[in-house]
């Protein structure tokens, strides 16, 4: 009997530290800095529909800015001027792993629209610095910010629109319910957010990895919060849109497994606002752009026309 116990003790010791390495492999891999984000995205050839909007926007001159956080990061950002002087501002937040590169598309669609364009690299990606992914709950205090850095240089007569894709759409959603939002924010605008990060990793554990979510993701959670200050529940933009009062455009891709699209229909029931949702038919994360370039710069200015004139 003694034996026994011991052997059962050596064996759940034995579990309990395969299951600490595994999860500190899968927080590094899903939180820590990764090289390529660092990186400019390979450019679109110019067969691809987005193609001129991307050569374009990265052509046009533009100017740094930059922001400190309350942790003490520096944060990077480009600005470019609208081609016509005007107090209305578009602020763009990028995905996991991605950059201020990723997002020239969108930044050419809304200075095509008549808007200052701001495009910020999230903590921990681009030029900016720190160590820990904010996956946008860290991020929604960078942004509010930058939200008030464009006032500040802007006036206090600005017009603010946020715009977000996939982690950059949870940034903008997170952002939107907190409680010292700037009014100048009039709209904002969500492409394939999930609904919390919990929700997230929980998927992708079995999505990515074949592996049951549980007891691993909540011993990743709980490492999130030594290391970076949250758990994985607590980030949750479905949580943050319930407090938002701002009109809000919720877009998904209609095939998306990455970011499921059962997702964005719980954070369009969540808003108690002015709503808006669209569905990509047929594709994938974040693809709704490129596949349907002309529906969505019309869906985009359809709601951009009702809601911020």
């Amino acid at each position: 009997m003694h034996n026994l116990v011991k052997w059962l003790i050596g064996f759940v010791l034995i579990i309990a530290i395969a299951l600490l390495i595994a999860s500190m492999y899968f927080f590094h891999v899903a939180q820590v800095r990764d090289i390529a984000a660092n990186q400019p995205d390979t450019l679109r050839s110019k067969s691809n529909p987005l193609y001129h909007y991307e050569s374009t926007f990265l052509a046009r001159p533009k100017q740094t800015w930059h922001e400190t956080s309350n942790d003490g990061l520096k944060l990077d950002a480009w600005y470019v001027p609208a081609a016509d002087k005007t107090n209305k501002t578009a602020i763009l937040a990028h995905g996991w792993h991605n950059n201020k590169t990723t997002m020239a598309i969108y930044g050419e669609l809304f200075h095509e629209l008549g808007y200052n364009v701001l495009i910020p690299d999230n903590r921990a990606h681009g030029d900016s610095s720190g160590k820990m992914i904010g996956y946008g709950w860290l991020d929604r205090r960078d942004y509010i910010k930058w939200l008030n850095q464009i006032i500040t240089k802007n006036g206090q007569n600005s017009d603010i629109i946020m715009y977000g894709m996939s982690m950059g759409a949870a940034t903008v959603l997170s952002t939107s319910g907190e409680p010292d939002l700037p009014k100048q924010v009039k709209a904002v605008i969500a492409d394939s957010s999930y609904t919390s990060v919990l929700d997230e990793v929980k998927h992708e554990a079995g999505n990515m990895y074949n592996l049951p979510w549980f007891p691993m993701v909540n011993i990743v959670s709980g490492i999130s919060k030594v290391r970076a200050g949250y758990f994985y529940g607590e980030a949750s933009p479905l949580k943050q849109v319930a407090k938002s009062t701002r009109p809000t455009f919720f877009i998904q891709g209609g095939a998306d497994t990455f970011v499921p699209t059962a997702m964005v229909y719980p954070l369009y029931d969540a808003l108690h606002a002015p709503k808006k949702l669209w569905i990509g038919k047929g594709s994938e994360h974040v693809q709704s752009f490129h596949d349907h370039p002309v529906a969505y710069r019309q869906q985009i200015q359809s709601f951009l026309k009702q809601y911020d004139q």
